[in-house]
């Protein structure tokens, strides 16, 4: 019989809703329950695209006598992490805390006043490399809350007395400047790898935000050894196994320093980022590798996460079923030099484990290989190698394919909007853009209420009941942001200029500080708050980007007084931990540039000269530069006014600094003062 997790909107607490543990979603009744029975809350988070959630779920929640055991001495919480960041970020925080480390499936035991006591994340199901089993530590949990109360409730309150003494406050410090955005690069310099690109070493992440931050620098400084930083990073893994190299988008992460072999899931947000960072970087280079990378992921996004509402899922599973009923991780995704046979015959095959890096020994697991494209002496010639990648494909197609999350989270839609709008505007693919309207008209229709709150996310159409986070507003503006300059449609800036509202008056306390939650939102034991760039964007570090934009398009001071005062964190850790505020520095570097404002006026509409100044504004490198389009005399967007045409003609305006160049009629004159 189905526990209560059955009418939830979140793919991931659906997988739990069979099973013989009596899940409880995260709700007040959950912790009135263990109060009633006096019996200690287990809290267990995780997400779809989560291998041990996976393993751990079969392991321990679908077993009969173990489930018992738990629904008789505890009451059980299941929380999706993606659904709930405010929930995961307070206990993941405690977690790190008393252990040192942190990661999916979580596991954190709490009094019925949601404390946390006890800690952990996986447990086997028997004991195993030092680790007790989950039954193992139900039952010393258990013994220490029956005897052992008073020591516990101590330990969950200083617990949480710890916890709220790490608040920030760096929202009243000055932002950064020359200076600090210098000793980033610096110490950005000092973790790369050269020999490999990228930052660190194993595991290695796609460092989306950090690139970002390295094109805005040297489009602004000149600064040539950070664009070979992010050249070549973006090269090798765009090389690497971490690529999809049949059918385009990227893995979560590689477990080596080579990015070879991946953690299969694919994740929308990486997928947004990195689309719109390969944008970039050809944008400053012209490079082919970049078009294609963007292009391709583009397409994946929309291929295969886009949903039948216009949204997009929020991530593909790294497991899939083999072929054989079992679920393996990477099945879908890994070849042997005999199914490449299989498939191409023996030339083809042979041509294509040498193009694509496949060995008899493997890159893998069982012999197999992830595809990749080494660098090696030779020419191929491009039409066999694009049919042997269409077949290829087209036989994967066949496999069973990894499940796909189709929940709609607000902020990575709103990461998704910006990377295809502005995908589709350089490579002429007005069906990027028009996918990027549909999500936007999705988020309109169905996440925002009559007051513009978001929720943050929904599924199947239907909106959860969760409240949208501070990066659900600040993700969502920047992509409306993106939208409004590509599309020339005014009304995307006023529903930024909504949400950027709330962040002013719901999430920003009397310094400047930012809150991951709003003011309203549910009492937690802490309220999160954190403005390191992680996975995505800090919500603190994609506000003031977007912040400053929309002060950019409209002139508002508030809007970037509070930009520049929520830049003040990255004054304190850029020079400190440049690899955990990429973001951050990259909003830091559209304010050291202006940022620069763009209006571009023509006669009519479909004006080929204003289309013409319209893209050259768009290709334009200066960091964080925003652009309005329109007739003479529309009052779409606030840069228009008073524009007139020059003779007649199509006009470009560009500002910067509360001072303003001449207008030029010229394509090439506007190229040469957004790339200076």
């Amino acid at each position: 019989m189905p526990n209560r997790l059955a009418q939830a909107t979140s793919p991931y607490l659906l997988q739990h809703a069979d099973n013989p543990v009596d899940w409880w979603p995260w709700e007040p009744q959950a912790f009135e329950e263990a109060r009633r029975r006096d019996v200690p809350v287990m809290l267990s988070v995780g997400y779809s695209a989560c291998h041990w959630c996976h393993v751990m779920a079969a392991e321990s929640f679908e077993d009969e006598a173990g489930a018992a055991y738990l629904n008789e001495h505890f009451v059980a919480v299941k929380v999706d992490r993606e659904e709930r960041p405010d929930v995961d970020a307070v206990y993941m925080e405690a977690v790190q805390a008393a252990t040192g480390q942190g990661g999916w499936p979580m596991t954190v035991f709490l009094t019925p006043d949601a404390e946390p006591f006890y800690f952990g994340t996986y447990y086997p199901p028997e004991p195993r490399h030092g680790m007790p089993s989950f039954r193992q530590v139900l039952q010393g949990v258990h013994q220490a809350w029956a005897e052992r109360r008073d020591e516990v409730t101590d330990v969950a309150g200083k617990i949480v007395r710890d916890l709220a003494g790490r608040e920030i406050s760096y929202g009243d410090a000055q932002a950064p400047g020359e200076e600090q955005l210098g000793q980033a690069l610096l110490g950005l310099t000092r973790e790369y790898d050269p020999q490999r690109g990228g930052f660190g070493g194993a595991p290695k992440f796609p460092p989306s935000m950090v690139v970002e931050f390295l094109l805005r620098h040297h489009a602004r400084t000149g600064a040539e050894g950070a664009l070979q930083m992010a050249g070549d990073t973006c090269e090798r893994m765009a090389r690497g196994g971490i690529y999809d190299q049949l059918g385009g988008g990227f893995a979560r992460y590689s477990v080596d320093r080579e990015w070879v072999v991946p953690h299969f899931e694919k994740m929308l947000y990486d997928n947004a980022l990195l689309c719109r960072v390969y944008a970039h970087l050809w944008r400053a280079t012209g490079s082919d590798l970049a078009r294609r990378v963007a292009l391709e992921t583009a397409d994946f996004m929309v291929r295969e996460l886009r949903t039948a509402e216009g949204g997009f899922a929020s991530a593909l599973d790294a497991d899939s079923d083999d072929g054989t009923g079992r679920h393996v991780e990477g099945a879908y995704y890994v070849w042997t030099p005999a199914q490449l046979t299989e498939v191409l015959g023996a030339d083809d095959a042979a041509l294509a484990a040498r193009y694509f890096g496949v060995t008899e020994e493997g890159t893998f697991e069982h012999g197999s290989s992830v595809l990749q494209l080494p660098q090696q002496e030779g020419v191929f010639e491009a039409e066999r190698i694009a049919s042997v990648r269409e077949r290829l494909l087209a036989a994967r197609e066949q496999r069973p394919a990894p499940g796909r999350d189709d929940k709609v989270v607000a902020a990575w839609n709103g990461l998704a909007i910006a990377a295809l709008a502005e995908t589709g505007a350089y490579f002429d693919r007005p069906d990027l853009v028009e996918a990027a309207v549909a999500a936007a008209d999705l988020l309109v229709r169905l996440h925002l209420d009559e007051q513009a709150r978001l929720f943050r996310t929904s599924k199947d159409g239907r909106a959860g009941a969760h409240a949208g986070v501070l990066e659900d507003y600040a993700d969502v503006a920047e992509g409306l942001l993106a939208l409004a300059s590509v599309t020339g449609e005014g009304v995307w800036l006023d529903f930024a200029g909504l949400l950027l509202d709330h962040v002013l008056t719901r999430f920003t306390d009397d310094s400047g500080s930012l809150y991951d939650t709003a003011s309203d939102a549910e009492r937690l034991i802490r309220r999160p708050q954190d403005p390191t760039d992680n996975a995505t964007p800090s919500g603190w570090s994609a506000a003031a980007g977007a912040l400053l934009s929309y002060a950019a398009h409209t002139g508002s001071a508030p809007h970037r007084t509070a930009a520049e005062r929520a830049l003040g964190v990255v004054k304190a850790l850029g020079p400190r931990v440049p690899r955990f505020i990429g973001w951050g520095l990259a909003a830091a570097e559209a304010l050291l540039d202006g940022p620069r404002e763009v209006a571009v006026v023509g006669p009519a509409p479909d004006d080929g000269a204003t289309r013409g100044l319209h893209r050259t504004a768009l290709l334009g490198t200066a960091p964080g530069a925003v652009v309005a389009v329109g007739t003479v005399g529309s009052d779409e967007f606030p840069l228009l006014a008073d524009r007139p045409l020059v003779d007649g003609a199509s006009a470009a305006y560009v500002c910067r600094n509360f001072t303003c160049d001449a207008p030029t009629t010229d394509p090439e004159r506007l190229r040469a003062r957004l790339n200076s």
